[in-house]
């Protein structure tokens, strides 16, 4: 739980780096420490209200809930002290109070269930206004994946430092998103009549789907006895006579199995082709 009694500090130390908030003073110790009199900043101390641990239930095999071993869920209440000078006013207090919920909500990983603010009063001590104010956030109590001692980590290591907002490959990796934006890839080829041809497409293709567009799928030749195809599918490892999937795209080849003969690139002839990534 060392991380929750961390919260605090590591809280305050991130709110006192964000820019938008370089006004304020952030601290866990507040007034137990040397401080200007009167006050001349606004200042926020952080601490820990109270925190509450509940089991979690997860479904099995056969849909009945069951408690987990390993995880528990926590919402922990975290105290905010807001601290603004007399000469700035009480309205102050509220700002710098929405300020701060707003960066925490918006540009960090904590997940806020609830904020509030009791009224604004005055400290004759410090010359200043005070607000004291809470966030509860809701946290997972579960061991880290890489890490065999239990419960090392109920947050992200980078907690705080916005890196789940900001940096989208924590979410999905660049060939994970290249796939989700183009997953299909249609093309067409004007046929040479050359007995082999490489069709680049930049990929491996899962599958490929090849037809001519003026031709019928597949025409008997009666002087031959064979049956030319016009269309034909490929997958790894596999496929109808006459293409094959490689690393940079797909391959075609004139070529006959059995009575069936490949007409994949016959001259003049319009292909369609549908890849899929």
């Amino acid at each position: 739980m060392s991380e929750i009694s961390a919260l605090p500090g590591s809280i305050a130390s991130w709110l006192g780096s964000q820019e938008a908030l370089s006004g304020i003073r952030f601290t866990t110790e507040y007034p137990a420490e040397r401080k200007s009199v009167p006050l001349s900043r606004t200042i926020v101390s952080v601490g820990i209200d109270s925190v509450t641990v509940t089991d979690t239930f997860v479904e099995n095999d056969g849909g009945v809930l069951e408690r987990d071993e390993y995880c528990r869920n926590a919402l922990i209440k975290v105290r905010l002290g807001v601290h603004a000078p007399f000469s700035a006013g009480g309205e102050a207090c509220y700002d710098a109070f929405t300020d701060v919920i707003d960066t925490l909500t918006f540009a960090s990983d904590l997940e806020i269930v609830e904020s509030g603010a009791q009224g604004v009063t005055a400290d004759r001590d410090t010359d200043a206004f005070v607000l004291f104010a809470w966030i509860t956030v809701r946290a997972n109590l579960c061991p880290a994946a890489s890490c065999s001692v239990p419960f090392a980590s109920f947050m992200n290591k980078d907690l705080l430092c916005g890196s789940h907002i900001r940096d989208t490959s924590v979410h999905l990796s660049s060939a994970q998103r290249e796939y989700l934006a183009s997953p299909v890839v249609t093309g067409t080829y004007f046929g040479t009549g050359s007995s082999s041809r490489q069709i680049s497409l930049g990929f491996a293709p899962k599958a490929v789907f090849i037809s001519a567009l003026a031709e019928p799928s597949s025409s008997c030749d009666s002087s031959s006895g064979m049956t030319d195809q016009f269309c034909a599918f490929a997958c790894a490892g596999a496929g109808s006579p006459g293409v094959r999937i490689n690393a940079n795209g797909f391959s075609l080849n004139t070529e006959s199995s059995g009575v069936c003969r490949s007409r994949l690139n016959e001259s003049g002839a319009d292909y369609l082709y549908i890849a899929l990534r």
